[in-house]
């Protein structure tokens, strides 16, 4: 889910609600939780014809509940064990919806349905509230290899639901989007470095990468900047690229019309690591992030080399960092 997720808004828990009967109603409010906390995926999503875009809506306000849960706890108290009692009892209304019992709160109404209507397979939301799970017990991952089951739940679930709700029929190019799905978890990691160690006291940079280049977790905790930090966030920037690039070919699979906001949401999201870059690779201080006015300029150029026939990379070239400022 971070892969999608903007800087923290809090919310204030999972709000009662009676069997939500209005299925619209639901996935309004699944819209709303969508434009409130994750600007990219809504202005991305905007781009899909409508009863597409409503799905979209659908899974966005399904993961961003247990997210928040794990992430942003009311009354910013981190108890581990409330935390987890929320997420079971999350758990267990989606397995209660999942054998038609009607459920209460409107964003796991509409994600249930868009599950019913696209046919997604059950164990891609499991598999993404187990990684929520693992958020509540582990902090630290010692190989990149390790992080990659976290981030299977957390992140390239989406890109293969996201795959069943526009359609996708080559199920050879299903790797590609779970690779997008990692691509833009691990463009939030980055950006999120400071704020992730700071409030939630975890380390999503693998273990192996920080002895590496000799850089320490008290270098992290002091917000060292130095020429191994430097180091070390230009390797991860240079991985996360290569994941994008490597994302990138299996977007011609998709149908036609699923091509421009993919492609879109992915170039939005790369061009995070050339903010942090120019920021001095500070992600202790300085929040990474792309303007509106980058958005909608980024947006129209996408769209005029879309109907040229000559799409745009993920990943810019020869563009300074400054630019996406």
């Amino acid at each position: 889910m971070k892969g999608w997720r903007r800087a923290p808004q809090r919310m204030t828990g999972i709000p009662e609600h009676e069997v939500c009967a209005d299925l619209d109603a639901c996935y309004a409010y699944a819209q709303q939780l969508t434009q409130q906390h994750g600007t990219t995926y809504y202005f991305a999503a905007r781009f899909f014809p409508p009863s597409i875009r409503r799905s979209i809506y659908g899974l966005y306000g399904f993961v961003r509940v247990p997210d928040e849960i794990v992430d942003n706890p009311e009354g910013d108290r981190r108890d581990c064990a409330a935390q987890l009692r929320a997420l079971d009892d999350w758990r267990a209304q989606f397995e209660t919806g999942l054998n038609g019992v009607p459920v209460a709160h409107p964003a796991l109404r509409a994600f249930l349905d868009t599950m019913q209507r696209h046919a997604i397979p059950p164990e891609y939301p499991r598999a993404f509230l187990d990684s929520m799970a693992m958020d509540l017990e582990v902090t630290r991952y010692e190989t990149f290899e390790a992080l990659q089951k976290y981030t299977y739940g957390s992140a390239s679930v989406i890109g293969l639901m996201i795959c069943s709700i526009v359609g996708l029929r080559d199920r050879a190019a299903l790797p590609y989007a779970a690779d997008l799905g990692l691509a833009m978890q691990l463009t939030n990691f980055l950006r999120d470095i400071g704020e992730d160690y700071r409030e939630r006291g975890r380390i999503y940079l693998p273990l192996e990468d920080l002895e590496y280049f000799g850089y320490s977790e008290g270098d992290l905790a002091a917000a060292t900047i130095d020429e191994r930090f430097v180091r070390l966030m230009r390797f991860e920037i240079a991985r996360n690229r290569a994941i994008y690039r490597r994302a990138e070919l299996g977007i011609s699979a998709l149908p036609e019309f699923a091509r421009y906001p993919i492609r879109l949401a992915g170039r939005l999201y790369a061009a995070i690591l050339q903010r942090i870059e120019a920021n001095g690779y500070d992600v202790f201080h300085r929040r990474a992030a792309t303007t509106k006015t980058y958005k909608l300029r980024t947006a129209a150029a996408m769209w005029a080399a879309e109907r040229l026939g000559r799409p745009l990379p993920l990943i810019p070239t020869g563009i300074d960092g400054n630019e996406v400022c």
